[in-house]
């Protein structure tokens, strides 16, 4: 049988390579998988050939020890792979095609997946509407740093590329496909983002810059993106953007200077719980994103809120943060008639105009955001790198097809 290794998470800060099984068309019992999925079927799948799977930040809190993620939990939601087997239940997709898979796992047949709603699939995760890859409380279905992974509900997850040598030429702009480019461009169009717009973004990380580079696309005529550090700052600029050192103080003097008036049209938290505060050395203060957008925004704005929060943090800095209860000004933005869109980014919802979008030029998002691939073998390395701050979006490699 052919070998199966995978990046898993071994304890706070640490993750590791281990051998894992060839995946089989049932859900088998492992770390994080919910009891009333063991052994569920999976005859509408198929299993892919890894050819990128990339680290991305919502990892980054498992692996920090923020969540009640268990040992040996197989990461990574962000797939792209070339089919080697399929279900006999598949009718439409086919061995060989490459195709960019959703982090959100959905049936494709309950209301809200035929509401376009795929991010909270009711019949995917026995806990809670909504599943992922490789994510602690979603379902147990195993992640994607791997060299072979199990796709559930084929014909309806799979975004197949239309053409296999022209996708292996964009194939590092293809590969954020499945989470962070819709998701940032989840966030632009949830807080309103068109043309002439202006617009903060509050993170620099590859989300964010993911949105930056959706605001763009979207029409934005001001693109401010705020950080507390240097070179993602930097990264940001690469493309045109405006920027924010927050370690200078909040965004609202930054962002008058900058557009002669103190507020913006649309916000974006591309931070999520784990934000911290305002100035040199600042330190976890969750509701500071969300406070501070709130008062940058305009009366009438929107937040985008791709940011992920969470209702279970053992590391959280007091008790109501460890159940992700949050100090939010609430009235202030209820007195600016604000509105709010949290959660999931439903991909499909957007994954194919994008794909066309890299297809035809009009976007370059690997640049954007630093990619760089990496050998699996050094997806550890790649961790403490991203952990440390690395302006770098680091994309895993099991199978040799990236450069």
């Amino acid at each position: 049988m052919t070998g199966n290794k995978a990046v898993a998470y071994k304890g706070p800060g640490k993750v590791e390579l281990i051998d894992i099984d060839y995946p089989t068309f049932e859900l088998k019992d492992g770390p994080g998988v919910n009891p009333a999925n063991v052994g569920r079927q999976v005859r509408h799948g198929v299993i892919i050939k890894t050819v990128a799977t990339n680290i991305c930040g919502s990892d980054q809190h498992m692996v920090r020890g923020r969540t009640t993620a268990p040992p040996d939990l197989v990461l990574g939601h962000e797939i792209t792979g070339e089919v080697v087997e399929v279900g006999p239940d598949v009718e439409f997709i086919k061995v060989g095609d490459i195709c960019s898979v959703p982090f959100n796992i959905a049936c494709g047949r309950c209301r809200n997946c035929k509401e376009r709603k795929t991010g909270i699939c009711l019949n995917v995760n026995p806990d809670r509407p909504g599943s992922a890859y490789g994510y602690v409380d979603m379902g147990g279905w195993v992640g994607g740093q791997a060299n072979y992974v199990l796709v559930p509900y084929a014909d309806w997850n799979l975004l197949k590329f239309p053409d296999k040598d022209r996708a292996l030429e964009k194939i590092m702009d293809l590969a954020m496909l499945s989470d962070i480019f819709p998701t940032g461009f989840h966030g632009a169009v949830t807080a309103g983002v068109g043309p002439g717009s202006t617009v903060y973004i509050a993170g620099a990380g590859p989300v964010g810059l993911a949105a930056a580079t959706s605001a763009q696309l979207l029409g934005a005529a001001v693109v401010i993106v705020g950080d507390l550090n240097a070179d993602r700052l930097a990264q940001a600029r690469s493309f045109g953007c405006e920027t924010v050192d927050l370690t200078k103080g909040g965004p609202g003097e930054q962002i008058e200077q900058l557009l002669g008036v103190p507020d913006v049209d649309c916000g974006v938290d591309a931070v999520g719980f784990e934000a911290r505060g305002h100035g040199t050395g600042a330190q976890e203060a969750p509701a500071t994103v969300l406070n501070s957008l709130m008062e940058v925004t305009a009366a009438g704005g929107a937040l985008g809120i791709p940011g992920l929060y969470v209702t279970g943090d053992p590391g959280g800095i007091d008790e109501a943060a460890r159940k992700g209860s949050l100090s939010l000004s609430l009235g202030t933005g209820w007195a600016k008639s604000l509105s709010f869109t949290t959660g999931q980014c439903p991909v499909m919802k957007y994954n194919r105009q994008l794909m066309m979008a890299i297809l035809h030029d009009k976007v370059h998002i690997a640049k954007n955001v630093n990619a760089k691939a990496i050998t699996l073998e050094d997806a550890p390395k790649g961790y403490a790198e991203f952990d440390a701050g690395a302006a770098t979006k680091f994309v895993l490699n099991p199978n040799g097809y990236l450069s």
